[in-house]
């Protein structure tokens, strides 16, 4: 059994794919990111980032339980575990991993802004605001490219990379994106959108999302809480 701590984001989507995609059995537990649930001490445990996802699989590689942060090396536990979404071959592997960590080090932490600066900022801040769209509209332009020459990032087979890479562009209206201008990404975007297991995923606690307006939501998640020391 899969424990996964998360909540309805594009983090934490990328795990509730991964885990309906590989079949595995798994039990949700939320972690409300607004209420500030991350910073209980059982959740720091396991993720000292207080950042969701986390996970504990209870039959880890030794036969022992094993609890995992950050949902790029949880894509890849999950992948190792079942032999699925990671080509085997060297050449492959490495192909999927480079558009992972573009995923991880470019679009989350830069769309991630865009919806900061456009959306919940309490101060419109022009030059952040084109900033950050700009570069959103960077990123779509790298994975169109892309994308008009392989039938998924990273090579002929859907993978871990996709599933990374694709939560975050479901919003691309609040980053300033308008999907119709790159249209090999379009096309993709389509089809995965359309696989059950990702419409499964999609579900997983979708009913406990809410707009995160409020002070209180807006100091939990920007604020102070996110620097004290604990």
């Amino acid at each position: 059994m899969i424990e996964v701590y998360s909540w309805p984001t594009p983090n934490g989507h990328k795990v509730h794919i991964m885990l309906e995609e590989c079949g595995l059995a798994y039990r949700v537990h939320p972690v409300d990111i607004g209420a500030g649930d991350q910073f209980a001490p059982g959740f720091l445990a396991i993720s000292p980032n207080n950042k969701i996802p986390a996970i504990t699989d209870t039959e880890g590689p030794d036969g022992e339980p094993i609890s995992l942060f950050e949902s790029g090396a949880i894509l890849l536990y999950l992948a190792g575990k079942t032999g699925k979404l990671l080509p085997a071959d060297t050449r492959g592997k490495y192909e999927v991993l480079q558009w992972l960590m573009f995923q991880m080090g470019g679009v989350g932490p830069m769309l991630g802004q865009a919806h900061h600066f456009r959306i919940y900022a309490p101060q419109k801040l022009p030059y952040a605001i084109e900033r950050y769209t700009n570069e959103a509209r960077r990123l779509y332009g790298v994975i169109n490219k892309r994308l008009a020459h392989t039938t998924y990032l990273g090579g002929p087979q859907y993978s871990i990379a996709d599933i990374a890479v694709f939560p975050w562009l479901r919003s691309w209206k609040n980053q300033g994106v308008e999907m119709a201008d790159y249209p090999h990404l379009k096309g993709w975007f389509d089809e995965i959108a359309k696989r059950p297991a990702v419409q499964r995923g999609l579900e997983v606690l979708a009913g406990a999302r809410r707009p995160l307006t409020d002070e209180k939501a807006r100091e939990v998640l920007f604020g102070q809480r996110q620097v004290e020391q604990r």
